[in-house]
C-alpha cells in the first residue's frame, strides 16, 4: 500500500505498519478509527484546524487495536506536522499507554518498540540515547499498575542497528532498584 511520506515516513514504524500489516485501506482504517467507542476523555479535540492530516487529537496514550497490534497516539504535531513531545509528555504518554494496554489487552504479552527512538523529537532531550529510553520505558512500566500474569510478557525490541548501543548489563542491575 502506498501511504503519503509527507506525513509518514515509510521508514517509520507507522510507515512500515500501514504499508506492510495493514489488512485494507487507510481509508477503511480511518473510518475504523472514527466509528470506535474510544472511553471518556480520549478523544480530546474534534475538527482540530492542521494544513494537513488527522482532523481528532487524542490523549497521549490512547490505544486502538487493530489486528492485534496496538496503535497509540504517542506525539503531538507542531505546525509543521512534525511529530514531538516534551519530557513529561513522553512520561505521561508511557504512563497512560500501560494502563491502557492493561485494558484492552489484559492477559496477553506485548511486543513494543523502545518508544520515541525513531524520529520522534523530545524537546530539550535531542540527544537523549536508547538506553535512557529504555530505561525511562521500564521505570514507568515498573511503577505502573500493569502487571502481566503467567504466561504473558512484555518484550522491548531493539532495532539491530542499536544493539550496541544499550548496555544490557547495566539495564539488569536495575532491577534491583524502584
Amino acid at each position: 500500500m502506498r501511504i503519503e511520506p509527507i506525513l509518514i515516513s515509510e521508514r517509520s514504524l507507522n510507515g512500515i505498519f500501514l504499508s506492510t500489516k495493514l489488512n485494507g485501506t487507510i481509508q477503511d482504517l480511518d473510518a475504523e478509527i472514527e466509528r470506535h467507542p474510544f472511553d471518556e476523555g480520549e478523544i480530546l479535540q474534534q475538527e482540530v484546524r492542521r494544513t494537513a492530516g488527522k482532523s481528532v487529537r487524542f490523549k497521549l496514550g490512547t490505544i486502538f487495536v487493530k489486528d492485534d497490534f496496538l496503535l497509540t497516539a504517542m506525539s503531538k504535531f507542531d505546525s509543521s506536522n512534525r511529530a514531538n513531545l516534551t519530557m513529561p509528555e513522553y512520561l505521561e504518554f508511557l504512563i497512560n499507554f500501560w494502563d491502557r494496554v492493561n485494558k484492552v489487552y489484559a492477559q496477553r504479552s506485548v511486543v513494543a518498540p523502545i518508544f520515541g527512538s525513531g524520529i520522534t523529537r523530545i524537546r530539550g532531550h535531542r540527544n537523549i540515547s536508547d538506553e535512557d529510553l529504555l530505561k525511562i520505558m521500564l521505570w514507568t512500566f515498573r511503577i505502573s499498575e500493569m502487571r502481566f500474569k503467567y504466561p504473558a510478557r512484555l518484550t522491548i525490541v531493539v532495532h539491530e542497528s542499536k544493539i550496541n548501543q544499550v548496555n544490557f548489563l547495566d539495564l539488569k542491575t536495575l532491577r534491583n532498584g524502584v
